[in-house]
């Protein structure tokens, strides 16, 4: 009872990271499986299983949030059940000796790409028009196959390519990659049923990471609106780095005195990471609030001249502008005031991007 209430909460936290990153549920909790002894295939599975429900309560959450874009999510989707059924059938098939590292090391990849990315600033390149789906399909099929395989992986390798195009909002990102998981979960639980039958499924596990999940996704599904993904994303990283390099260094025979060495290079590396994230989230939240302050200016000095230009209209013997600057025929403005209807440059929201853009390099 005690173990299932442990992994009851790690699939409550699991969620809650999934649903502010858009990845990382089956990341968390099959690292979790793994470190306990699970084989890698029955890991996978169980995980899978339970995102069935975790994905469908997180995707009507963030559907009601309004995170959802319905049209990335159905082509990209698809590709990426034919990419989780792949994986499922292939890690299947192979024995729980060869599994096990296969599985630890694409972890270990992901965790440390983690690590990497949330230790610098999050920016987005601008850019137009609509994702394609010649670019979503393979994306869905790549990361439907790491998925399956490594027991966690389609948030890790379909939200960064999405923000990166600077296509969607971030929330609509994570909202939508996390819709289209409960797809991908189904297609490789089907995977896993056909490769290892109903006996390669935990259920009690299943049910345990459930209902953690099931708690948690409402909850992370408003929470990616405030949560410093910065700090997060570079604290799980660690986690599951540190986890699965144990896996790596036990099936590769290390010697006793290598282990503490290897261990105490990751720690560091970790340290260093969550600096560098409080660094960057430190300098994104002061260069947002010098272009906000900049902005708020820019805007107070418009409405100063649009007042001074009226009261000019008026001395003129002229009705004050609503907005268009005065005809030739009332006269020309007083000298030294602004044309109404044109604001400074302070307040153009172009400008302020740029402004962001150069503080934050």
């Amino acid at each position: 009872m005690r173990k299932l209430l442990i992994l009851a909460l790690v699939g409550l936290a699991a969620q809650l990271v999934d649903g502010a990153l858009g990845m990382a549920y089956g990341l968390t909790s099959s690292t979790l499986l793994l470190f306990v002894g699970v084989a890698p295939a029955a890991a996978s599975a169980s995980v899978h299983l339970a995102e069935i429900g975790t994905t469908l309560a997180a995707g009507v959450a963030h559907w009601r949030f309004g995170n959802v874009d319905w049209r990335v999510v159905s082509r990209i989707a698809l590709p990426g059940a034919v990419g989780a059924f792949v994986g499922a059938t292939f890690l299947s098939s192979i024995s729980t000796e060869n599994a096990a590292p296969w599985m630890a090391g694409i972890l270990f990849a992901l965790g440390a790409y983690l690590l990497v990315r949330f230790s610098r600033p999050l920016r987005q390149r601008s850019g137009g028009g609509r994702l394609r789906g010649r670019f979503l399909g393979p994306l869905g099929l790549v990361a439907g196959f790491v998925d399956a395989t490594g027991g966690g992986g389609w948030g890790p390798v379909a939200t960064p390519a999405l923000l990166v195009s600077g296509r969607m909002e971030p929330r609509k990102v994570i909202g939508s990659v996390d819709t289209a998981e409960f797809v991908v979960a189904g297609a490789a639980s089907i995977g896993f049923l056909i490769g290892l039958g109903s006996e390669g499924f935990l259920l009690p596990t299943v049910a345990a990471l459930l209902i953690g999940g099931l708690i948690a996704a409402p909850v992370a599904a408003w929470l990616v609106r405030i949560v410093p993904a910065q700090l997060l994303g570079a604290t799980i990283g660690g986690v599951i780095v540190l986890t699965n390099a144990r896996i790596l260094l036990k099936t590769s025979d290390a010697g006793s005195t290598v282990r503490p060495v290897v261990y105490a290079l990751l720690a560091v590396g970790w340290v260093v990471a969550l600096t560098l994230a409080v660094r960057a989230l430190r300098r994104t939240r002061q260069a947002r609030a010098i272009v906000d302050a900049a902005t708020e200016t820019g805007a107070t000095a418009a409405d100063a001249g649009a007042t001074a230009a009226d009261a000019g209209a008026t001395a003129a013997g002229t009705p004050p502008s609503t907005g268009t600057a005065p005809s030739a025929v009332a006269g020309p403005a007083p000298t030294g005031t602004a044309p109404t209807g044109t604001a400074p440059t302070g307040s153009d929201p172009a400008g302020a991007d740029d402004r962001l853009a150069v503080v934050e390099r």
